[in-house]
């Protein structure tokens, strides 16, 4: 089972929220209504007394339970999900009032209501067509407006029998005009709700564009990192295993190439090196042409990771007779965005950085050279060999992992 990670977990929202949403926006509206109904039809002091209005708001949350888990994982039931509050209510007040609860017009309203919302819902989410989908939008929102309509006529027929049919309600121009006005608000809600859904699919493909965009400028790790704490940015001096390689006789190789060739080989190598070392975890993965810098927090995962990149590569390289050469130190760096004000961009430097480079240099291609400070398990086991490099006065003694 995969995990979503903190980016993916702050894009999607919270459970809890998607149930709170689906309450606010649906769930709750024909048990407030019901409520609202009973109350002024038995009285205030006698309706709280009873289980009613406790079993309508446990239903709607019931119902916003279901509905809003199976939206935030991505598996929406809305026709059944809509059922759920009515045949709650249903289930615990059939119990109690035994037939008599069929009876009431307003009981059955709940499920017809129910019903029809549901089954715009249900088109909303498998039509692939925009106009259907539009269409249900409007229906549904008018179908939510048609809940007061519902319960004022079932009201104003228990109050006044001569307005039980709907020729005896519509004859007052009074429910000709409430009836209208809520059907009527119900549609220019449908239409701002369409307008807001469309503005938030935008906001939603923005987010993903921006999204990747950073991924492939920062890392996902290093991305997710930042999400979750942003502080973390900032330069910091940290203890990392740092990995360079290179491809050795690439100037020579490309020289003889097309630029398309050239490009298809540098993609195939960035994707191969990329699919050999996630797994170890890098923080960061950074290319420069035919090199790569590759960042892990300890030395371990470093020097795995690179055992695992020199095997993949040299089957991927040596169509082309070409090899990589390795190198890999630990120790201090300075990490994080690092630039001006308007250009930023996250990297390591250091003499750490600078060690691994002049080992990388010194290797033969196939080749990975671990210094010895360098601890990892099996260390021991390996042949060590000093190098004079630029830049340091006194030999490196490193470990040689892989010869050609």
């Amino acid at each position: 089972m995969t995990h979503p990670s903190a980016l993916q977990a702050r894009l999607a929202g919270t459970r809890a929220g998607a149930v709170r949403e689906e309450y606010l926006a649906n769930s709750a509206y024909f048990p407030l209504a019901n409520i609202l109904f009973e109350w002024l039809s038995e009285g205030w002091s006698r309706f709280i007394r009873s289980p009613d209005p406790y079993t309508l708001l446990a239903a709607g949350l019931v119902q916003a339970w279901f509905l809003g888990s199976w939206r935030h994982a991505g598996r929406p039931r809305p026709f059944a999900g809509n059922l759920i509050g009515p045949a709650f209510y249903t289930l615990i007040e059939g119990v109690i009032d035994g037939m008599r609860f069929f009876q009431s017009p307003n009981h059955l309203a709940y499920w017809g209501v129910s019903l029809a919302i549901g089954a715009a819902q249900e088109v909303q989410f498998r039509s692939a067509d925009a106009r259907v989908r539009v269409a249900a939008i409007l229906a549904e929102n008018v179908a939510r407006a048609a809940i007061i309509v519902l319960m004022y006529a079932i009201f104003e027929a228990a109050a006044k029998p001569e307005y039980a049919t709907l020729e005896g309600f519509f004859s007052d121009a009074s429910h000709s005009y409430i009836t209208i006005a809520l059907l009527a608000l119900g549609l220019v809600i449908g239409v701002a709700q369409v307008t807001a859904d469309g503005y938030l699919a935008l906001l939603r493909a923005t987010a993903a564009q921006l999204r990747r965009y950073s991924e492939l400028a920062m890392g996902r790790h290093v991305l997710e990192r930042a999400v979750e704490d942003e502080a973390s940015l900032a330069p910091t001096r940290r203890d990392r295993a740092v990995v360079f390689l290179d491809i050795r006789g690439f100037t020579a190789w490309s020289e003889r190439q097309s630029p398309e060739d050239v490009v298809r080989m540098l993609n195939a190598f960035y994707e191969a090196t990329e699919a050999a070392v996630e797994p170890h975890g890098p923080i960061r993965i950074k290319y420069t042409a035919d090199e790569a810098l590759l960042v892990f927090a300890e030395a371990g995962p470093a020097v795995a990771a690179a055992r695992a990149l020199q095997g993949r590569l040299a089957a991927h390289l040596a169509p082309f007779g070409l090899a990589a050469g390795f190198g890999i130190h630990a120790g201090p760096v300075i990490e994080g965005l690092l630039g001006s004000e308007s250009v930023k961009a996250f990297d390591v430097l250091g003499d750490t950085v600078n060690v691994a480079k002049r080992l990388c240099d010194a290797a033969s291609g196939g080749e990975i050279l671990v210094s010895e400070e360098t601890a990892f398990s099996g260390a021991g086991e390996q042949p060590v060999r000093e190098l004079r490099v630029k830049g340091k006065a006194q030999p490196l003694r490193v470990r040689v992992l892989a010869a050609p």
